[in-house]
This record gives structure tokens, C-alpha cells and sequence, in this order.
């Protein structure tokens, strides 16, 4: 589960009274309970080089702390992109996410500031953000290391001013 510090007491009783209901077949392989909305984005990297990706939207608390969890499968130009309201240190997880991600951290200026490559599905390690964000973007394990993305990096979306 990828789940922000606030959020993370919440996740825990819901974990713990079993209220995640597993993933059904579904499309996208989407948990059921929480509806995401879709936003193109684009990520260009230093040389220049543009990436296009289809992402779900997480915003409001209940779509922070589902997040990707109990998906069965992500499609390859797909991710999700967390908006945290306002750029702050963020915290997040794996617990009961069962693909491998890519945790892209962006400033609040769309600028990579950190990634963490390979995140482990179903670790409660927690994994920090380098500076304080106003987003992630998660995307599949491994896209950032064949895209080339690196910090100083941008990200090309409403939520962030140029």
C-alpha cells in the first residue's frame, strides 16, 4: 500500500479490521471501493526527451491510502500520481501492493527531486522522500531506469507551476 505519515494510523486499522477488499478481475486490476480519475502527463527528461503516461489521480484521503494497493497489474504507459496539498516531507509503503514500482518524489515546480527504483511489494519499509514534495508519481519497476529519469528531471502536469 503507498500511504502518506497522516494516513498511516488509518491504514493500519483498516489492515488490521481487514477492510481492503481484494482486487476482482477487473480492467485495470483496481481494488474495488475507491474511483481515481485519469490525467495525461509527460515527463521530460534532460536530454530533452519526452515521456506520455495515462495516471491516476490520488488526492482525497480515502485515494492516498488505497493508492495502487491489490493491483494484479499496471499497464506500461499507466502510474499514479499523489497530490499531498502542499510540498512536505512524505512517507510511504508497500504494504499490500503487489507490483514492483518506481517512487518518482516531484517538487512543487514539477522538478524530480529523488527517486526510489524498485520499491518491493507487500515491505513495510518505509520509504522517505528526499526533501519535501507536493507529489509522486509511481510508475512501473524499472520505467525510470529505462526513460532515464533522473532528479532535476521534469514533470509536465497542472498540479505544477513552471
Amino acid at each position: 500500500m503507498t500511504i502518506s505519515r497522516w494516513g498511516l494510523a488509518f491504514a493500519m486499522v483498516l489492515a488490521v479490521l481487514g477492510g481492503a477488499a481484494q482486487a476482482e478481475d477487473r480492467p485495470h486490476g483496481q481494488a474495488s471501493g475507491v474511483e481515481f480519475a485519469q490525467s495525461p502527463l509527460r515527463v521530460v527528461t534532460a536530454s530533452g526527451r519526452g515521456h506520455a503516461f495515462t495516471v491516476e489521480l490520488a488526492e482525497t484521503p480515502d485515494q492516498l491510502t488505497q493508492g495502487l494497493m491489490f493491483r494484479t497489474h499496471m499497464k506500461a504507459d499507466a502510474g499514479m500520481l499523489f497530490h499531498f496539498g502542499r510540498p512536505r516531507p512524505v512517507s510511504m509503503w508497500m504494504k499490500n501492493t503487489l507490483i514492483p514500482l518506481d517512487m518518482v518524489f516531484i517538487d512543487q515546480t514539477g522538478r524530480v527531486v529523488g527517486i526510489h527504483a524498485g520499491a518491493v511489494p507487500h515491505s513495510e519499509a518505509v520509504i522517505s522522500s528526499p526533501s519535501p514534495v507536493l507529489s509522486v508519481l509511481e510508475l512501473n519497476a524499472g520505467t525510470a531506469a529505462r526513460l532515464g529519469v533522473k532528479a532535476g528531471d521534469r514533470v509536465e502536469h497542472p498540479w505544477f507551476k513552471h
